[in-house]
């Protein structure tokens, strides 16, 4: 055990673990900013520091310090060292639960083809993909349900491609689990996200069993390959009777904690 600045005991890595060392580290770090071992604007012990308290390589250190800043929860300072960084609500992570926490990925919600065609593209769908209006397009339109009833109408838009398997991948999900995981992500390197607060459609209500113009949720997708092109775009049409928004600020206090 070492001790930290204000006299707290701390942890050290676990040379048995399959953990990796750096995120070990990273996980150690975390959990003492969390709990208040190190406070906003305070400055982390050097890389030498680290070095000897974990008995580890430089690498790895940098390592551990490169994953903290890119989470936001530290900032490094050319010439000074790294800091712990302050709360900020336009860094808060959201995470889209349902408002009975019931499982949202559970085996009871099922995923219901309703439509697929091939479109061609409009001036919308066009900017949103970055292809050429008039170009052929995957339109797909799902139910999401829970055993109570739907709780998510989802469109999507792909750009058609007969030599991609992701179209045939697509028309064969029946579990939301699969819908938001897809093929493991396969063929995609990244994905957009948007949303806002929407009142439901006709159609929109038609489809969720409520009235036109209740309050949802609507979460905006746009997913790209390894080229950096859009090759899907949709939205999920959420009631907001059954989803709610959590969100935190600064860092778990250990390494993949849930809200």
């Amino acid at each position: 055990m070492n001790d930290t600045p204000n006299g707290t005991s701390t942890l050290n890595i676990n040379r048995d673990s399959d953990e990796p060392a750096y995120a070990q580290v990273v996980r150690i770090l975390s959990q003492e900013i969390a709990e208040g071992a190190y406070r906003a604007g305070a400055q982390l012990p050097s890389e030498s520091q680290l070095r000897a308290r974990f008995s580890v390589s430089g690498m790895t250190v940098r390592r551990a310090i490169n994953i903290l800043v890119d989470r936001g929860i530290i900032s490094a300072s050319q010439g000074k060292g790294t800091f712990v960084r302050g709360l900020d609500m336009r860094e808060a992570a959201f995470r889209l639960r349902e408002r009975h926490d019931s499982p949202l990925l559970g085996p009871s919600v099922q995923v219901r083809l309703l439509q697929a065609a091939i479109l061609t593209a409009d001036e919308r769908i066009a900017r949103k993909l970055d292809i050429s209006r008039g170009k052929r397009v995957v339109y797909l339109r799902r139910l999401i349900s829970q055993p109570d009833g739907p709780v998510m109408y989802h469109r999507e838009y792909m750009v058609y491609d007969p030599r991609r398997p992701t179209v045939e991948a697509e028309l064969q999900i029946t579990s939301l689990e699969g819908l938001f995981r897809g093929q493991g992500g396969q063929g995609l390197r990244r994905g957009d996200l948007g949303l806002e607060a929407v009142a439901l459609s006709e159609e929109e209500a038609d489809a969720l069993q409520m009235p036109v113009g209740s309050p949802a949720l609507c979460l905006e997708h746009i997913f790209y390959d390894f080229e950096n092109h859009p090759v899907a775009w949709g939205w999920f049409i959420c009631r907001a009777d059954h989803f709610r928004l959590l969100g935190r600020i600064g860092p778990e206090t250990s390494l993949g904690a849930e809200s």
